[in-house]
């Protein structure tokens, strides 16, 4: 049974995907990793309001599910949120004060110092998640991960990347070598990202589901695409690599003829996905 923190199901889409993975060269085969332009890390959209009114919930109802740092993340933490607060400083719609910040949605965030990936975690649509190198793997040492797709905290937290990926359809030990071979690569000044989309029944960001419950998709009149843009960003001072995600929902019915035509048959039973 999938694994429920709140009550009922929220619709919170976006007017269109601002990527197709499964039509775009770069992302369409695992793991689609490309350059991150400047400036264009941190991504803020037109339901950044819901989207941020949803996550304050799940912090405040639900932490011990959404939320973890271990005492190796604390120093990768406090790294993460300085980086965010410069990034922030050169956007729009962020306003800066003594010791908080006012986001574009009217909410106003105090810079917590003794909780700082909280403290990120209330600012920016992404979720947070920090890789950290332990013997020949990276390892999830913390997370706000309020938003997840199919997957749960619990079962990955100071797991290694291979573990993480288990249920992944298609995540051979080649690509798992490869992965692991680009967390190491990643550089200060080179971020990337990738992307990948499934098919749900119900458009709920809150998706999270034990790797011994498969999710399938039942016949719905409607269903959701989720798209995923996921970057990988390598900390200067602590070499942490943080994974964020940016999550998209739109009605599969406001996909184009092409869009829905260029699916592959697995995305379209909704019974499988691309990591």
């Amino acid at each position: 049974m999938r694994s429920t923190l709140t009550a009922g199901m929220r619709e919170i889409c976006q007017s269109k995907l601002p990527l197709v993975p499964w039509m775009d060269a770069r992302t369409s085969r695992l793991p689609g990793l490309n350059p991150v332009n400047p400036g264009d890390w941190l991504r803020l959209d037109e339901v950044y309001a819901d989207q941020m009114a949803y996550r304050e919930a799940l912090l405040r109802e639900h932490r011990d599910n959404v939320y973890q740092v271990s005492q190796q993340a604390k120093p990768a933490a406090e790294e993460l949120l300085q980086v965010i607060v410069a990034e922030l400083d050169s956007m729009s719609g962020f306003t800066f004060g003594a010791g908080n910040i006012l986001c574009p949605d009217g909410r106003e965030v105090k810079i917590d110092r003794n909780n700082p990936l909280l403290t990120a975690a209330r600012l920016v649509q992404e979720d947070l998640c920090i890789m950290e190198k332990t013997g020949d793997e990276h390892r999830l040492t913390a997370a706000a991960l309020c938003f997840p797709a199919s997957w749960m905290l619990a079962e990955k937290f100071l797991q290694p990347l291979t573990h993480i990926h288990d249920p992944v359809p298609n995540y051979t030990t080649e690509i798992a070598n490869r992965v692991q071979r680009l967390f190491d690569l990643i550089k200060v000044d080179r971020p990337m990202w990738r992307a990948n989309y499934l098919i749900y029944a119900d458009p709920d960001l809150h998706q999270p589901r034990s790797v011994s419950d498969r999710r399938k998709v039942s016949p719905s009149d409607r269903r959701w695409m989720r798209v995923e843009r996921q970057c990988l960003v390598r900390l200067p001072k602590t070499g942490a690599v943080v994974f964020t995600i940016h999550s998209y929902v739109v009605p599969l019915e406001s996909l184009s003829a092409t869009q829905l035509r260029e699916l592959p048959a697995g995305i379209r039973s909704g019974n499988a996905g691309i990591h």
